[in-house]
């Protein structure tokens, strides 16, 4: 260990120390329980009765530290007086070693009475020892040995002891610091419980990052396009106008209920129910596209009704994907939707043109570039196939396999 005068001018050297003293004297309280097989005992030899009352002593204190909420007190105190970077350990059964924690307090014990009596008869003396010895003697023994002090040299002895005050709170301090994260700090099974969490958290966030992807872009771009669609023929057919314009208003409703539970997730509040758009809600998907101007041929079959959440609400977002695609990128003309539920597979498949003149509206839309990317995981995470690119020479196709699992 290399010493300097860096830590004992660190905040922390103190609090921490402090973090030891105090224990150090409410282990009091065990003490008269540790004393009574001493008293009953009282035949046997002092150095014996002292012994069994110290580990008595010593039992006790450890026994506090079983429960789990001890530990999370200690924890916590370890962090903010010894400013030790602990991670916060998940709830649930402790995963192992729970020695560790009766050993950390018999430890913080021990360290708090050697430090808090030694630091106690230091400023004693550091302080005494001036008013007492000036002008007079004195004499210091040591296993047999005796130096004389007097005069200017109490002095000396009295400063030395003050000096040595905060040199032993930052070793009681630097002990515990030292004993914090093997003692204090998660098990290995906790680890693997705090990998799994940030692994869940991950999950969850990138699930989050694409559910307002598709939402929050499809409906940008379809309100886009609604809104020009309306300024095009506002005069010539208002009754078409109205229709975009109400399109419009039911998209970004929708958009904003997903926004709203997004952003409940991500502030760890409690949000409300997710939004569960299925394949039940594609005709109504289809229809606001279609007061958008655009075109389409949809091919349904099988019964969409009967599959389960989690891939019905996956193939919603996919199509939803595959037509904010064909609006953004496609050069008017009719988009094929094909959608074909199976025993075992449902297919999807977005048909699109690609000619030089985009669609009205869609001139100048930016693109982030994650949309197949994000379609890709998504697809994967199912175990379904994906396939995205050319079909022939002015075509796009998005052609899409999912297996699946009929409910009862």
């Amino acid at each position: 260990m290399t010493w300097g005068f860096r830590p004992l001018l660190r905040g922390s050297t103190y609090s921490g120390a402090l973090f030891a003293f105090c224990a150090a004297p409410a282990s009091l309280v065990l003490l008269p329980i540790a004393v009574v097989p001493a008293t009953v005992w009282g035949s046997a030899p002092y150095g014996a009765r002292a012994a069994v009352t110290v580990l008595l002593w010593a039992a006790l204190v450890a026994a506090l530290g079983l429960p789990r909420i001890t530990r999370r007190a200690l924890t916590a105190g370890a962090r903010r007086l010894l400013a030790v970077p602990l991670p916060e350990v998940p709830a649930g059964p402790v995963g192992g070693g729970r020695w560790r924690t009766p050993l950390w307090l018999v430890a913080q014990v021990a360290l708090g009475w050697i430090g808090g009596l030694g630091c106690l008869l230091l400023f004693v003396a550091g302080v005494s020892l001036p008013g007492n010895w000036l002008g007079g003697e004195a004499r210091l023994s040591w296993s047999g040995r005796s130096v004389q002090v007097a005069g200017a040299w109490s002095w000396v002895v009295a400063a030395v002891c003050l000096l040595l005050v905060p040199v032993l709170c930052a070793t009681v301090s630097g002990g515990l610091r030292r004993l914090a994260l093997p003692l204090l700090g998660p098990s290995a099974a906790e680890r693997l419980a705090l990998s799994a969490e940030r692994e869940r958290r991950l999950a969850e966030r990138n699930r989050l990052a694409h559910e307002l992807h598709d939402s929050i872009g499809h409906t940008l771009t379809a309100t886009t396009i609604q809104a020009a669609v309306a300024g095009e023929v506002l005069a010539a057919d208002p009754a078409a106008a109205r229709a975009a314009l109400r399109s419009i208003e039911e998209s970004t409703r929708a958009a904003l209920e997903d926004l709203d539970y997004v952003l409940g997730v991500l502030r760890e509040e409690q949000p409300g129910t997710a939004p569960a758009r299925t394949l039940a809600d594609l005709p109504e998907l289809l229809e606001r596209l279609g007061h958008a101007g655009a075109v389409l041929e949809p091919e349904l079959s099988g019964e969409l009704t009967r599959l389960q959440g989690t891939l019905s609400r996956a193939a919603y977002r996919i199509l939803q994907e595959g037509l904010t695609n064909a609006l953004r990128h496609g050069a008017g003309g009719p988009v094929e939707v094909r959608v074909a539920a199976g025993r075992e597979l449902l297919e999807l498949a977005v048909v699109n043109r690609t000619g030089a003149a985009p669609a009205v509206g869609t001139r100048a839309f930016p693109t982030s570039g994650h949309g197949l990317p994000g379609l890709a995981e998504r697809i994967r995470l199912l175990n379904g196939e994906f396939e995205a690119g050319p079909d022939g020479s002015e075509r796009w196709r998005l052609a899409v396999r999912l297996p699946v699992r009929w409910s009862a």
